[in-house]
């Protein structure tokens, strides 16, 4: 399969973006369990991974956070903010230290002056961090997107101060020319 193939099976699936199936690939290579009972989805719009999601696992409550506004979808609760204003919204501070899943499909706007879009990325991937390790479950799993740049190394770090098992992973529906990277981690440090 070629990877200009998987817009067009995504469209033939029903599915929002191509992005789904990397969501897809990363569930299966490490093992996600489907009773997950709650998920946060950073970055949700156009909202692939929250409909995968739906799909997935057994019922779960699926909170998509993204600024840019979203499409309805059934049995997923769309907030249309900033991951700095969660704290904001009741319904997914409720959440907090009760979620199995964070995923975040995040992405500053690039603005091809490297040293800026470097420290956006890892900007976000922090925040990001920081919201997983205020919502997760001691067993919660984080997926987040980021991008092979100087600051790889130091964000897996972080991670790796917070989870006990960090892995990384690009998926076949990843763009062959595209940077970016897939994060998983696992489990928090008590």
């Amino acid at each position: 399969m070629y990877a200009d193939n998987w817009a067009l099976r995504a469209k033939e699936k029903g599915y929002r973006s191509r992005a789904v199936f990397k969501l897809e690939e990363i569930f299966a290579k490490f093992s996600i369990p489907k009773k997950l009972t709650i998920v946060l989805d950073l970055g949700a719009a156009p909202g692939g991974w929250s409909q995968y999601v739906k799909e997935y696992a057994e019922n779960p409550k699926v909170f998509a956070i993204d600024l840019l506004n979203m499409k309805p979808i059934n049995g997923v609760k769309f907030f249309q903010t900033d991951i700095q204003d969660l704290e904001m919204i009741g319904p997914i501070m409720q959440n907090k230290g009760h979620t199995s899943l964070v995923i975040s499909d995040l992405a500053p706007n690039l603005s091809g002056i490297v040293a800026v879009d470097v420290a956006n990325i890892f900007e976000l991937n922090m925040m990001t961090l920081k919201t997983a390790s205020d919502f997760l479950e001691k067993s919660g799993i984080l997926i987040v997107k980021t991008f092979q740049n100087e600051n790889l190394k130091i964000f897996k770090k972080e991670m790796e101060n917070v989870f006990k098992i960090v892995q990384t992973h690009k998926p076949a529906a990843s763009k062959k020319q595209s940077q970016e990277i897939y994060l998983i981690g696992q489990k928090l440090h008590e």
